[in-house]
């Protein structure tokens, strides 16, 4: 049974930063792309990053790109997202997800996804 677990999402002003991690279990995690994708109130789930299974290639959403950093520890089973800079329209629950597929941009290649985690930024 796949888990993937989120953390370490919170209300923080504009221009903070925040870690999200994600836990997996139940799968060789070493063999998955794991995807980072958000959901604002009334809009619908959005790409965000994904990091290939060796980390050797990352996607960014545009919206994104240059403030956020995907990356993993295959040792710890664990997929992480930096947010730098962040910006009031960053606020939405963040999950992850995992495939099998060799890159994954939109939500229909995944899955297996975690239950999601706040993020708020205030301005």
């Amino acid at each position: 049974q796949v888990q993937l677990v989120e953390s370490g999402g919170g209300l923080v002003q504009a221009g903070a930063s925040l870690r999200l991690s994600c836990a997996a279990a139940g799968l060789t995690f070493s063999s998955y792309t794991m995807g980072w994708f958000r959901q604002a109130p009334g809009k619908e789930r959005e790409f965000v990053a994904a990091v290939s299974w060796s980390a050797g290639s990352t996607y960014y959403a545009d919206s994104v790109k240059g403030r956020f950093t995907g990356s993993r520890d295959n040792a710890k089973n664990t997929v992480y997202l930096q947010m730098n800079s962040l910006k009031p329209e960053d606020t939405a629950v963040y999950y992850c997800a995992a495939t099998w597929r060799k890159n994954g941009l939109t939500s229909r290649d995944y899955p297996y996804w975690g239950q999601g985690t706040q993020v708020t930024v205030s301005s």
